[in-house]
């Protein structure tokens, strides 16, 4: 019959394999054996430079044993799952071994190596610790690459052959070439700031330093700027000698102060455009025959782009002027000459259909004559000259290049006296009709321009007096042989009407050819000619009148110049009493902004 063991007994046992297993643990600390941890260099925590040194260490390694094996034979197929050595993609992305800091270094991962025992007692060898921030080691590396250039240069004759892998051209080893170039360290970040300036590059200038693009006309007027509009002022103030003051038969010399005032003022909008021109001219005797008079005009017109291809151009002026003592209405034995005031208006309307152009226009000038004072006192009225003249013209025209177009207008109007019958009892009022066959030139700068001839008439009222007709004559043309110099030519063909009795007036053709020329900067020449034919109508009389005038311009700056003149004109007729010439000489001094 069995009994149960006492419990005395299994505790003793229990004891024994404690105070053995303590025993065991008591013998291995004390063994002598160097434990592997402490053959490494580091101490405590492994940092993450240090595995990433030790990976680039063991990827160089292993990239210097694959280039050492020999090549397989050419008709040996490698095996699909043949491992291939790690070689980075990108310079840099090992560390150059020419680093002394890396030499030798080992790794807490690579195996224990084999020792004998009688190496087993001997302390492990502390290896020196590699530099702890990326920045120290950018420095070392730059450093290195530094000597490494001044030996290249000391030793112009070492270069490395591409095509062979096993010497250099002045007998150093290929590996050596391969481990300083294969993997080159990569550029830092801050690496482009700390490049070394080329001494031969130049230094850029500062903006406001840079030199400036030459004017095409230095001493042209700057402008005042007012809203949105630029002014171009001028002012002229001179003295004038002359051989005839009033450019009559029965003038005299003087000498005369003469003042003038020139203006334009141009906007700067966008599509539209408004331009406002203006002169004054006053004329005072200081010696000789006595001359007080002014003149002026001012003009306005605005361009307006409307939808549709339409274009419309408004003109609106006004002109105050003595009446010339020239004239073939000139009243004789007056103390001065009346002023004639001239009040004038336009609207033309554009349109652009393919290659065809059409421009109607309307416009009105209206003339009012002033009363004039005769020598003895008393006082002649002029109200029977007063005359309002409509017209409208239709133009049509093809292009046949940018440069050429073209056209034929036609013209009709209306003359209409304030007064329906004159002093001298005839009814002035008149009907005109005319058309012209011209062309438009458009050649940029080089020559631009209209020139168109037709036939004009006007047909009197009063059966008495003849139709005022003839050849009408019209041009507006400017041309530039070469920068700098502008040759300019005008001719217009006028009706004059009259009321003297039983005369029904004259047609006027009047022409400019005109010159201008830079000769320097500072200095420009101008030149003139004038003709103007009178042809009276119902008699054979006429007038004929020739100027020619050269002035030059010095610009002492672009706001101050001096100015001189010289001008001789004559008028020759077959009707008595109206012959004259006048010669004349200017300087001045003349301002502008």
């Amino acid at each position: 019959m069995s009994r149960a063991q006492p419990q005395k007994k299994k505790g003793r046992t229990g004891g024994a394999f404690c105070a053995l297993i303590l025993a065991i643990s008591v013998l291995a600390l004390l063994r002598p054996t160097a434990l592997h941890a402490q053959e490494t260099e580091l101490r405590g925590e492994v940092s993450e430079s240090a595995i990433l040194s030790d990976q680039q260490r063991r990827a160089r390694q292993l990239s210097k044993a694959n280039t050492q094996v020999k090549p397989a034979p050419a008709d040996t197929t490698p095996a699909e799952n043949t491992p291939t050595a790690y070689v980075p993609a990108s310079d840099g992305a090992l560390p150059d071994e020419t680093d002394p800091s890396q030499a030798g270094a080992n790794s807490i991962f690579d195996p224990p190596a084999a020792t004998d025992d009688s190496f087993a007692d001997q302390p492990p060898t502390v290896q020196p610790r590699r530099p702890s921030t990326a920045k120290q080691r950018a420095a070392d590396a730059d450093k290195t690459k530094d000597k490494t250039k001044a030996v290249d240069k000391k030793k112009p004759g070492r270069t490395t052959d591409p095509t062979t892998t096993g010497t250099t051209s002045d007998g150093t080893a290929a590996d050596e070439t391969e481990q300083d170039t294969a993997n080159r360290r990569a550029l830092t970040i801050d690496s482009v700031d700390r490049q070394k300036l080329d001494p031969g590059a130049e230094r850029t200038d500062a903006i406001e330093g840079q030199k400036k693009k030459p004017e095409d006309d230095p001493y042209a007027a700057t402008g005042i700027k007012v809203g949105s509009f630029l002014l171009r002022p001028t002012l002229e103030q001179g003295v004038t000698v002359t051989s005839n003051a009033d450019s009559s038969s029965g003038g005299k010399s003087a000498v005369l102060s003469e003042t003038a005032l020139r203006f334009s003022a141009a906007s700067d909008w966008r599509e539209n455009s408004a331009v406002i021109d203006g002169y004054g001219n006053f004329r005072n005797s200081i010696s000789g025959q006595k001359i007080n008079e002014g003149r002026g005009r001012i003009e306005g017109t605005l361009n307006v782009d409307l939808d549709n291809e339409l274009r419309a151009i408004a003109k609106l002026g006004y002109e105050i002027a003595p009446e010339s003592a020239s004239s073939p209405d000139a009243i004789a034995g007056v103390t001065s000459q009346p002023i004639r005031q001239t009040v004038d208006g336009s609207l033309a309307v554009k349109k652009d259909v393919g290659k065809l152009r059409f421009a109607l226009t309307g416009a009105v000038s209206h003339d009012i004559y002033g009363d004039a004072k005769l020598t003895n006192g008393t006082v002649l009225s002029q109200k029977d000259r007063d005359s309002t003249l409509y017209t409208a013209t239709l133009r049509t025209g093809y292009e046949i290049s940018p440069a050429i177009t073209p056209f034929a207008e036609v013209e009709v109007g209306r003359r209409a006296y304030d007064l329906r019958v004159d002093s001298s009892g005839f009814e002035r009022s008149s009907t005109r009709l005319g058309a012209r066959a011209g062309v438009e030139v458009d050649m940029g700068e080089k020559l631009a321009g209209e020139f168109s001839a037709g036939w004009l008439r006007e047909a009197i009222d009063d059966n008495r007096l003849e139709a005022n007709s003839g050849a009408s004559v019209n041009a507006d043309l400017k041309w530039s042989p070469e920068r700098g110099t502008i040759i300019g030519l005008t001719a217009q063909t006028m009706i004059e009407g009259t009321t003297t009795a039983n005369e029904s007036g004259d047609l006027l053709y009047s022409g400019r050819l005109t010159g201008e020329r830079q000769i320097r900067a500072d200095l420009t020449g101008n030149a003139a000619l004038g003709l103007d034919w009178r042809d009276y109508t119902g008699s054979d009389g006429h007038d004929l009148t020739l100027s020619a005038e050269a002035g030059l311009t010095w610009w002492l700056n672009r706001y101050v110049g001096l100015t001189s003149r010289a001008r001789t004109e004559k008028l020759t007729s077959n009707l008595p009493g109206r012959n004259y010439t006048a010669n004349s000489v200017y300087l001045g001094l003349k301002l502008q902004r």
